[in-house]
């Protein structure tokens, strides 16, 4: 797995996310409640703080959770939640030690449909459907993963000319039309909502 991606918006944050699938795997994890580019940096940070220059599963599941909570603290901090998220990090190399040998890649290596990549996802900790399609998008639109059926099971987010998600950004110029996609979805939702009446 050699791709090149833009997700980091940083080269060399952009380089380790295209050679290793964990920081891959570990970037969508970080992916929520802070902005796509500060997520998808986060595997790099980690990695430069433990000294080195990938991310090792087997390391980071057997790490002290006091040590690893001050790696992703450490300013700048590489999530705006960094002990839960420390927690979750270490939840999800625990998770592919523990059936996948620690390698993230096999996760997909062997599949054969979309809707079993889609279940291998969805079983990961910190990883629920929305989470899981997208990811299961951009392996497909980025990274070449395309079992049989994968668009399907990515939903929405596997269409193709779509800028839904992280799957579809591959450059500043589709990173502002996904953002537009997100902010528009975003009103719309709010103006569907309920009204709250005084009583």
């Amino acid at each position: 797995m050699d791709v090149t991606l833009r997700l980091a918006q940083r080269p060399e944050a952009d380089e380790l996310l295209g050679r290793s699938p964990l920081a891959a795997l570990t970037g969508m994890l970080l992916d929520q409640q802070v902005p796509m580019e500060w997520a998808f940096s986060g595997p790099y940070t980690i990695a430069q703080r433990m000294g080195g220059d990938d991310l090792d599963a087997h390391e980071i599941a057997a790490c002290d959770p006091e040590r690893f909570v001050e790696v992703l603290s450490a300013k700048p901090a590489v999530h705006r939640y960094p002990g839960s998220m420390a927690k979750r990090v270490q939840q999800l190399c625990q998770y592919l030690v523990d059936y996948y040998d620690g390698d993230a890649a096999a996760l997909w290596r062997d599949v054969g449909t979309g809707k079993e990549l889609l279940d291998r996802l969805n079983a990961l900790p910190g990883f629920g459907k929305q989470k899981s399609q997208i990811f299961l998008a951009l392996l497909g639109k980025q990274y070449g993963v395309r079992p049989e059926g994968w668009r399907e099971a990515a939903g929405a987010y596997g269409e193709e000319g779509s800028y839904r998600s992280v799957a579809d950004i591959t450059g500043p110029e589709s990173l502002d039309k996904v953002r537009a996609f997100k902010q528009e979805a975003k009103r719309a939702a709010k103006a569907a909502a309920p009204k709250r009446t005084k009583s």
